[in-house]
């Protein structure tokens, strides 16, 4: 291993940055990993898995704590003091009126500038607007007294993986690289080379690296919409909007997407946000931001038409994560659903198998028994695996079941004389 390419330190230790780290260490490299959570810490200290449903990151992280290869500090200066590689991953979110909160990343910057030593990689991979790199972050490494492009290298690589499968898909994706200049994206696609297992791909500068993943995630919150869109017309028509797609996709120039009560997540829902900050008369990605927030509202006017009113009606709500099989609600589409079945008068309940009552509580929801004594509707909103033979039947009062994610089969729900609400259906 070059000496230019390790130790590493890894700053963020959150759901991709601890499979990181964990990786880079299989490979050989020497890693610190850094977050300002001392409990966190001291779990990955220990090759504790904080993640179980990160699927190999268990074995990843005992095997790396085995070998000495990976250890975990909450000085972030002191291990970025010591490293020849700095990996910057940690979240940059919304603020109130939909702009990048950099709050998280502009602290970690001042923390990895206070350690900065001449001739050190510098590699952001949090998502961020497009010139990021070099006009926010570059000037705040510069605190360090070192000059990027000179006594200090500089690079931006998107992350392009997916919560549960993370591992794999660090071998399946190529890895997009883009430095301030020609020395920086060298290095950078060096280190990733004897890194990870996927293929480097160089682009142009960083802004192309930055822009890759704002392109990859605005594509597939506009398909979304597109689906949406669709499947309301269907619905008009009388149209099963799964057998209209699935036709349409056999034509090698179609890829519709599926449709949905809601995009959740740390990704679709933010980033075309960042993207128009540096495109504000981009139309597309605000029309579909507003389409997709919409799916909650309209999957809840459907539902009172089928009750009749959902006024002191109780619906539960399956899933508050924002997709099946994690634990993870960020931006979950569950918490629209609440808010606009709130709003019509119902009393919303939430059942989530990854989730104690406590934690559903801290939402602002009303945790469900699992069934609950009595319901008017069900809505499927993350369909988990524990719901997958699901009994609707096994609701007491319950009447109607709207399928947000089209995950139910609508013949054996109406054979139950239930009355199914699919999307587009």
């Amino acid at each position: 291993m070059s000496a230019d390419l390790s130790p590493v330190a890894v700053v963020g230790l959150g759901r991709i940055g601890l499979p990181l780290a964990a990786r880079y260490a299989a490979r050989g490299l020497n890693v610190t990993g850094c977050d300002i959570d001392p409990a966190l810490v001291e779990q990955v200290a220990q090759g504790h898995c904080p993640y179980p449903d990160e699927r190999g990151l268990a074995n990843a992280l005992h095997l790396a704590h085995t070998a000495g290869r990976l250890t975990a500090t909450t000085d972030t200066s002191a291990a970025v003091a010591r490293s020849k590689v700095v990996i910057i991953i940690v979240p940059v979110g919304l603020t109130a009126d939909k702009h990048a909160d950099f709050t998280a990343l502009d602290d970690a910057a001042k923390a990895v500038a206070a350690g900065l030593r001449r001739d050190t990689l510098v590699i952001l991979e949090t998502t961020v607007p497009a010139g990021t790199t070099r006009s926010r972050l570059g000037p705040l490494l510069e605190r360090s007294g070192l000059r990027v492009g000179r006594e200090i290298l500089l690079a931006y690589s998107p992350e392009r993986v997916f919560v549960g499968r993370i591992l794999a898909d660090l071998r399946k994706y190529p890895k997009i690289v883009g430095g301030v200049d020609e020395a920086s994206a060298q290095r950078a696609a060096a280190f990733y080379e004897k890194a990870l297992d996927a293929t480097v791909m160089r682009v142009g500068n960083c802004e192309t690296a930055e822009f890759v993943k704002l392109a990859e995630t605005t594509y597939r919150d506009v398909n979304i919409a597109l689906a949406n869109e669709l499947a309301r017309a269907a619905a008009s028509h009388g149209v099963d909007i799964l057998e209209a797609i699935a036709a349409a996709n056999s034509q090698p120039f179609s890829h519709i997407h599926q449709p949905g009560v809601g995009v959740g997540g740390h990704c679709i829902p933010v980033y075309p946000y960042f993207l128009l900050d540096g495109a504000a008369e981009a139309q597309l990605p605000r029309a579909a931001r507003r389409i997709n927030d919409g799916m909650a509202r309209y999957a809840v006017e459907r539902l009172a038409e089928a009750l009749g009113d959902l006024r002191g009606k109780t619906v539960l709500i399956l899933g508050l994560s924002y997709r099946p099989n994690v634990k993870e609600a960020t931006f979950s589409s569950a918490l629209l659903l609440a808010r606009e079945l709130a709003a019509a008068g119902a009393r919303v309940l939430v059942h989530d198998p990854n989730y104690s009552a406590d934690e559903i509580g801290r939402f602002g929801l009303e945790a469900a028994a699992f069934p609950p004594a009595h319901t008017d509707a069900l809505v499927i909103q993350a369909p988990h695996d524990e719901y997958r033979d699901l009994d609707p039947a096994s609701f007491p009062g319950c009447s109607v079941v709207l399928d947000g994610r089209n995950a139910l089969s609508k013949e054996k729900v109406e054979a139950l004389g239930l009355r199914y609400l699919g999307i587009g259906r």
